[in-house]
């Protein structure tokens, strides 16, 4: 049970106050506070998480001469990083880092400064690889009924959403905030997390599977639009079909006025389909949008045809129509009243189809944390925090979340980015103001971080680190680069 205080009254014998975060909670002996990361264990405040140590996955330990003579401590530290899970926290006070960590890298001595920075101003940017209809640009998306986000553009087979950011989490409503925060903590942690698009569909998102799509798990992600499948395959197609139309939303291919058919000497089959032309075998807008072939709402793909020539088009001639994922395809003759009617697919034609689909990648949602890094967290790195914003910049200094690699966005501040699949299970948090909890680390060579100004005073020895009794150790992800390395830009 705990209780926020309003001001800094000194709490009850027997009652600590936790200073992590502004909530400031009142914890009574043997119980949590809010966020169930800090509790009070014999009267004091304790951060209940270990912490969690990333080792070298592919590092072998050497056997030992004399093995008697062993002490039991790690036998090669620098293997080892401490990373900011289950670090704790200098918010919101001026303090130094809760870890401050000396190793050594190449020769080098290097120092990594810790922390779990607790971070109003984030969200997620969300991609999702489908060709269907989630919604209209700039809709709300909605979770539990409260808005949290918003679909922002469409990419190359995926459709993006922002989800989360200040003005949910702080400047709506108290269940507007509340929802925002558990929401990214899910979709955070790789937890599935239903949202509805405003005008649209309602999608599961989970990092690294599959996106659901109103009830419907996504399985492939196109191969490319209409126009880039025509260059991909009309070579394949041009001995198989006098004419093959890729529907799509977005631009939709027709093989004999595309330059790839021209290329090939296709001649042209007066099959001219709706929508506005852009380049020869281009089109744009052949239907509206939906859960339908290639994006689109229609589910008859002869929708899409305006007329056909009869005096450029032949009885036997035959059509292939086909979607981005060949998912949906069907052959048709052309009869003596030119009209096309639906026949059974010849095999080859089949395999082709089957090509396509053989090179549309796996579905997926990929989710992305991004936040600012800021306000108390930078002075725990030194008393001058613009030394650190600067080093930072200039790549003196590496910034990692959990160890994984972060993309740092050009311009003022630390605003970065991370893949939540890359950091190990458990590596974010909240508490109730509400604000997401994330690991972030810096670091430098020690001759840099002395020269900006940091809190030499608080280094200790990654052997005395250790050494704590609350430590985890998990291997990190092979795909990340190694944290403690000196740079060589």
């Amino acid at each position: 049970m705990s209780d926020a205080l309003d001001d800094l009254a000194s709490p009850p014998a027997g009652i600590v106050r936790c200073d992590a975060c502004p909530v400031l909670c009142r914890i009574r002996e043997g119980q949590t506070g809010a966020c169930d990361r800090y509790a009070n264990q014999n009267g004091a405040l304790v951060r209940l998480d270990p912490l969690l140590i990333a080792t070298r996955s592919a590092t072998l330990v050497p056997f030992l001469k004399d093995a008697a003579k062993w002490d039991g401590d790690v036998v090669r530290p620098e293997a080892q990083f401490v990373t900011g899970i289950g670090a704790g926290t200098t918010y919101p006070d001026y303090k130094p880092a809760p870890f401050i960590v000396s190793s050594e890298a190449e020769g080098v001595d290097m120092v990594t400064v810790v922390t779990e920075g607790i971070f109003s101003y984030c969200g997620v940017k969300v991609k999702i690889d489908t060709d269907r209809y989630l919604g209209p640009e700039q809709a709300n998306v909605l979770c539990e009924g409260e808005p949290i986000g918003h679909v922002t553009t469409a990419e190359y087979g995926s459709q993006m959403l922002s989800i989360g950011g200040v003005r949910h989490l702080t400047g709506g409503s108290k269940r507007e905030g509340t929802v925002t925060c558990q929401a990214l903590l899910d979709l955070c942690s790789a937890k599935p997390v239903t949202l509805s698009v405003e005008g649209g569909a309602r999608v599961v998102v989970q990092a690294g599977r599959a996106p659901i799509i109103d009830d419907k798990a996504e399985e492939r992600m196109r191969v490319g639009c209409g126009s880039a499948a025509m260059g991909m395959f009309a070579k394949q197609w041009q001995s198989l079909a006098d004419e093959v139309i890729v529907v799509d939303d977005h631009i939709t291919g027709v093989m004999s006025e595309h330059q790839a058919g021209r290329f090939l000497d296709v001649p042209a089959t007066g099959i001219r389909v709706r929508g506005r032309k852009s380049t020869p075998g281009r089109y744009f807008k052949v239907a509206e949008p939906g859960m339908g072939w290639g994006g689109t709402n229609i589910t008859n793909p002869l929708d899409i045809i305006e007329k056909i020539d009869p005096k450029v088009a032949w009885p036997g001639l035959r059509l292939l129509m086909v979607s981005t994922t060949g998912e949906d395809a069907e052959w048709f003759v052309l009869d003596e009243a030119r009209r096309p009617v639906r026949a059974d697919m010849p095999p080859s034609v089949r395999a082709s189809v089957e090509r396509v689909a053989e090179n549309c990648e796996p579905a997926l949602c990929s989710v992305l944390f991004m936040a600012g890094a800021g306000g108390s967290l930078r002075a725990g790195v030194t008393e001058n925090p613009v030394r650190l914003t600067r080093a930072v910049r200039r790549a003196i200094s590496r910034v990692t979340a959990g160890g994984a690699p972060v993309y740092l966005w050009p311009g003022g501040g630390i605003t970065f980015m991370v893949d939540v699949t890359r950091l190990p299970a458990g590596a974010f948090g909240y508490v109730p103001t509400p604000a997401i909890v994330a690991p972030i680390e810096f670091t430098l060579p020690r001759a840099d971080y002395e020269a900006l100004g940091g809190h030499v005073g608080h280094i200790v020895p990654l052997r005395k680190v250790l050494a704590e009794a609350r430590i985890k150790s998990t291997a990190l992800d092979d795909a990340n680069p190694w944290p403690v390395s000196v740079s060589r830009s």
